[in-house]
């Protein structure tokens, strides 16, 4: 947050001292003894405005890239289920994940899917090919007690504030994504998810499957609330089969989550009040490589212990 509102003000108040070491401000200058002193003096001189983003403001990147992480998951589900998905995420930011279909995506080696996108998603693909064919979408919703909108300057300023200074492609592929959103923003719900997801999953129209997303939200769960979220999967599922697919969290799903580097993306299915999980993928949390899991089965997601453990 603290390294946000700099840059984010940065922005806005030119001073070419600490600039010259923010890349995303046109600065090439490396680290140095100097550059500390520089960051505090620019913090204590907006102090107050600092203060006012860390109180008004809200961590929620949305890193475009990670829909080649979630494009196998999806295309899985809409095979298994046979019929597109209807999606809602859970804190989905500005919802750009939402518009994964509108996207090109290049995995290397030839592998690619979409076409016709000013959005190209480059994704290393390791091992196993992931598939290359987008599913068909039958409605997209977002629920976030904060959702962005691409067409407010003030929120695309933020969004972009939250991009590591040094990081020029992801916020090349941030800006090519809120060119493409802002013409037909997703719908995004401001509340509650546990008020507002069974009205999202009664609507989800007849004859699509309800995939559920999360993408590093649930670890700011409290553990009761992870049980009360499961819960309610599980009583939404008594209804018709409800797919969660989530990235980033180790707790929810079962214990290992980190392998170095790497994060896992899970899919979940959950039908008659009982679970199913799977893996579907190793990657990075950026979305700069995948390895496909194409051939983990589905184990049984075995009911919390006293502890919260799966």
């Amino acid at each position: 947050m603290l390294f946000a509102a700099a840059q984010l003000l940065l922005g806005r108040h030119q001073n070419g001292e600490l600039a010259a070491y923010y890349p995303s401000m046109g600065g090439a200058r490396p680290a140095d003894d100097a550059a500390g002193p520089a960051f505090h003096e620019f913090c204590v001189r907006h102090r107050d405005e600092i203060v006012q983003i860390l109180r008004e403001r809200m961590v929620q990147t949305n890193e475009v890239r990670r829909s080649a992480l979630l494009l196998p998951a999806f295309a899985d589900i809409a095979t298994e289920a046979g019929s597109p998905l209807s999606l809602v995420e859970i804190g989905p930011s500005a919802g750009l994940n939402l518009l994964f279909d509108r996207y090109a995506y290049d995995y290397g080696d030839g592998l690619r899917a979409g076409a016709g996108s000013a959005v190209v998603l480059e994704c290393e693909s390791r091992g196993a090919p992931p598939p290359l064919v987008l599913p068909r979408v039958a409605s997209r919703a977002g629920i976030d007690i904060n959702p962005l909108d691409v067409t407010s300057p003030g929120d695309v300023e933020w969004l972009r504030a939250l991009v590591w200074p040094e990081h020029d492609d992801r916020r090349a592929l941030l800006d090519a994504a809120i060119n493409v959103a802002a013409k037909e923003p997703p719908r995004l719900i401001g509340g509650d998810v546990f008020e507002l997801l069974p009205e999202e999953a009664a609507a989800a129209p007849d004859g699509s499957a309800l995939c559920v997303v999360a993408t590093f939200v649930l670890n700011q769960f409290s553990r009761p609330d992870l049980a009360r979220f499961r819960s309610m999967l599980e009583a939404l599922s008594c209804r018709r089969p409800v797919w969660l697919v989530v990235i980033g969290l180790t707790e929810f799903v079962l214990q290992g989550e980190h392998d170095g580097q790497a994060i896992r993306v899970w899919t979940l299915r959950i039908d008659g009040g009982k679970g199913l999980y799977r893996l579907s993928s190793l990657c990075n949390p950026h979305g700069r490589w995948i390895e496909y899991q194409p051939n983990e089965p589905y184990v049984e997601w075995l009911p919390w212990d006293e502890t919260g453990n799966a």
